[in-house]
């Protein structure tokens, strides 16, 4: 299985990514869903500033925010909504 390594990704206003990937697709990614489900994602809403933070990891292979908020590359690639 081939991984969808990350090129950047940007944060939007509403908890929302926008991923872009290596070879050249792009996804919307809304992270509100796991801010419900993982008690860990809530700090994203609650620590002032720390949403902006993200960054892709070394490698492409996914996103961190520290040593406690991550994604993967492939759920971002598999459940964001493909944009232009």
């Amino acid at each position: 299985m081939e991984f969808h390594r990350l090129k950047n990704i940007t944060p939007l206003p509403d908890f929302v990514l926008r991923a872009e990937f290596l070879d050249g697709s792009r996804r919307i990614y809304d992270v509100k869903p796991l801010m419900k489900k993982i008690p860990v994602f809530q700090m994203l809403e609650y620590v002032h500033g720390l949403f902006g933070q993200v960054r892709v990891d070394t490698g492409g292979c996914g996103i961190i925010w520290n040593d406690e908020i991550d994604i993967s590359s492939d759920e971002i690639y598999e459940n964001g909504m493909i944009t232009q």
